[in-house]
């Protein structure tokens, strides 16, 4: 394809993209299937990948991800991003309408749901998305723009090209992608995430915002901040005009004239929240009229217009009847306890993870006990305490045989976990093949928990290597699956030979073997086969590697059960080799300050290309710096220098370190 053929089919491709979007997030609807439109995404990458002139801000690849920066950097908030007062009873509402009634007799009121999430500023300058932060303190926060980037339902470009447009909003994980986000850390025997909003906090501030792509996250924007070409009179309004330009704003209920009608509507919202597909904490009464707002005014701390009703958590009283044991993927027993079902949060409750031996013991759990169940985070059903033991209840035991296959367990000291030890354990092979075929490791899209376990179960699949025997007879046998199916996951397995060697070695399940762990060890080592034969010793070279990854690792390498899979991964062409872009390292472990005015480069140029190369910078000397590059009229931090006896260079010395 021509540059100019390509040019035009580019502008159509996002044209297209941005339209389905909109329709799918703020209007409910959708014209084509999630197949064509992630079709339409993939030739939009292409052509972007061949011509990266084509790129532009507001493309919708942008939401696949990148590196964001390696220190987010300062924004100071023009608007102060305000936090609210709460208010836990009906009393402190209606005291809190009494000093809005003093000053604004003629006050109506707006009520919106107070989502659990993180709070963030969006700017856009000529309708297309420019900068993203965080709200900090209220005054300042941090820029995560290619984060916020990765976020489904922030527009890229909005509907009407105004000057200028700063909004608020709240990012939340909802319960969907949070249950995705538990399983993925189940299978990697992760600590898991408390609650959907520490989730989304975490997925906004990672350094790889392909990360953060990953966790799903939305937005709901609830207030205007700045804004250049409209005039807005009203909450309501203001609400309004934002679905217009784009946005998912958060539902709202306006027109409330009395505090009696606003308390109504907290309590509906009450009822409501454990149908919704998101955390809330409370909700929120706002003066619909912003020339009250401007009356009102705010205290040192709080907005006198609006204020916040916080929920309870919600507890309910069981029995435990039961515990049950499940095997994970590494051979860790994990208790689930069984209890007669209660509604909490809007669903039925009959099960809560009881997480370990020492988390039974500190709160004495024992089965038949009367207890107090709530939802962490109105998420995750947990055992708050221990109300009465049954009459002849006794401390419960972890089993000292693995329930799966009946060999011995032993306790693991450093992780309070009880562990098989059988690496032949059937629910640990299932739990292996799994974590193999998974999103982070081969990516093999098809292969859900059901169909592995189906697969298993038929004597299919004993080992990840088997993957690679599979017939298309063999699959579309299934129920459900047919022959387009079995084509379908034939060509993912396919595709997976080619993976970068990492993703093989992550997907091996080596204990303490994380992600980032097996990027760095075949960055260093180049292919599996070389890492195979590195010592303990040898690998505690390596940087991020310490004495618990190298034992786990030569003594994983040191099974002959092991070996004999990775040869067999080998005949089947799986691919060994790290495909990654090697980096440049010529500065690993230097830190660089900057002073004075340099001639060809700007700070930040000469920064990125430090960095470019594995370096660091700072911005003081110290003891730890390992070079001050010095411009025209370098001042007090050259002088520093010399005092400490640290290296000073010049521009064309710099110049001859990057050749």
């Amino acid at each position: 394809m021509e540059k100019q053929q390509a040019l035009l089919r580019a502008e159509a491709l996002r044209e297209q993209l941005n339209r389905y979007s909109y329709q799918y997030y703020v209007e409910n609807e959708s014209e084509i299937s999630d197949f064509e439109y992630d079709k339409m995404m993939r030739e939009l990458e292409e052509l972007e990948e061949a011509y990266p002139q084509l790129r532009t801000a507001d493309s919708p690849t942008a939401r696949v991800g990148g590196m964001a920066e390696s220190r987010f950097t300062p924004v100071v908030h023009r608007v102060v991003m305000e936090s609210l007062q709460d208010a836990f009873s009906e009393q402190e509402l209606f005291a809190f309408d009494e000093r809005v009634r003093a000053v604004c007799p003629e006050a109506v009121y707006s009520v919106e749901q107070k989502i659990d999430g993180l709070s963030v500023s969006l700017e856009y300058r000529d309708g297309v998305f420019v900068r993203g932060s965080t709200r900090g303190d209220g005054a300042v926060g941090e820029d995560i723009t290619e984060n916020l980037k990765t976020v489904r339902t922030v527009p890229l470009r909005l509907t009407k090209p105004l000057p200028f447009l700063e909004v608020r909003g709240e990012v939340y994980m909802s319960h969907g992608s949070f249950a995705q986000l538990l399983k993925q850390q189940e299978l990697r025997e992760e600590k898991p995430a408390k609650n959907p909003r520490n989730a989304a906090a975490g997925s906004l501030r990672q350094k790889n915002s392909r990360i953060t792509a990953s966790r799903k996250l939305d937005i709901l924007v609830f207030n205007v901040q700045q804004v250049e070409g409209e005039t807005l009179a009203s909450h309501s309004q203001s609400l309004a005009f934002l679905r217009e330009l784009g946005f998912v704003t958060v539902p709202s209920f306006s027109g409330c004239e009395t505090m009696a009608q606003a308390w109504q509507r907290v309590q509906e919202i009450g009822e409501k929240r454990g149908t919704l597909p998101y955390d809330i904490d409370g909700a929120v009464i706002k003066i619909d009229d912003f020339s009250q707002r401007m009356r009102l005014g705010s205290t040192a701390k709080f907005p006198k217009w609006a204020i916040a009703f916080k929920y309870p958590p919600e507890e309910k009283e069981s029995v435990l009847r039961a515990v049950e044991i499940n095997v994970g993927r590494t051979g860790v027993l994990t208790p689930t306890g069984v209890f007669d079902p209660v509604t909490l949060a809007g669903t039925t409750v009959s099960r809560a993870t009881l997480h370990n031996e020492d988390y039974i013991r500190e709160k004495d759990i024992r089965i038949g006990d009367t207890v107090i169940l709530r939802k962490a985070g109105d998420i995750i059903p947990e055992v708050l305490r221990v109300v009465r033991h049954a009459p002849d209840a006794a401390p419960y035991q972890m089993p000292q045989v693995c329930p799966s296959c009946g060999s011995a367990v032993e306790r693991d000291e450093s992780e309070a976990a009880i562990r098989c030890i059988n690496p032949d354990c059937p629910a640990q092979a299932v739990r292996n093949l799994i974590h193999f075929c998974s999103r982070d490791a081969m990516d093999i899209e098809g292969l859900g928990d059901a169909v592995i376990e189906r697969l298993v179960a038929a004597g299919l699949l004993p080992d990840a290597a088997a993957l690679y025997d599979l017939k298309k007879e063999q699959i579309a046998a299934f129920e459900g699956m047919g022959d387009k199916s079995a084509d379908n996951l034939l060509t993912a397995i396919e595709t997976s030979k080619g993976n970068d060697a990492a993703d093989l070695l992550y997907g091996l399940g080596i204990r303490h073997i994380g992600k980032k762990a097996a990027e760095i060890l075949l960055d260093r080592f180049g292919d599996l086969e070389t890492l195979m034969r590195a010592d303990k010793e040898t690998l505690q070279t390596v940087d991020g590697v310490g004495e618990i990854m190298a034992m786990s690792l030569t003594e994983y390498f040191a099974r002959p059960e092991a070996r004999r899979l990775l040869e067999k991964l080998k005949s089947h062409g799986v691919n060994f080799r790290s495909l990654r872009e090697k980096k440049d390292e010529r500065f690993a472990g230097m830190t660089f300050v900057l002073t004075g005015t340099l001639s060809r480069y700007t700070r930040e140029q000469a920064s990125e290309l430090i960095k470019a190369c594995g370096g660091k910078t700072a911005s003081s000397v110290s003891k730890k710096t390992s070079v001050v590059l010095a411009g025209e009229d370098a001042g007090s931090k050259l002088r520093k220098a010399n005092e400490l006896g640290i290296r000073v260079i010049s521009e064309s010395e710099f110049e001859q370190m990057l050749r």
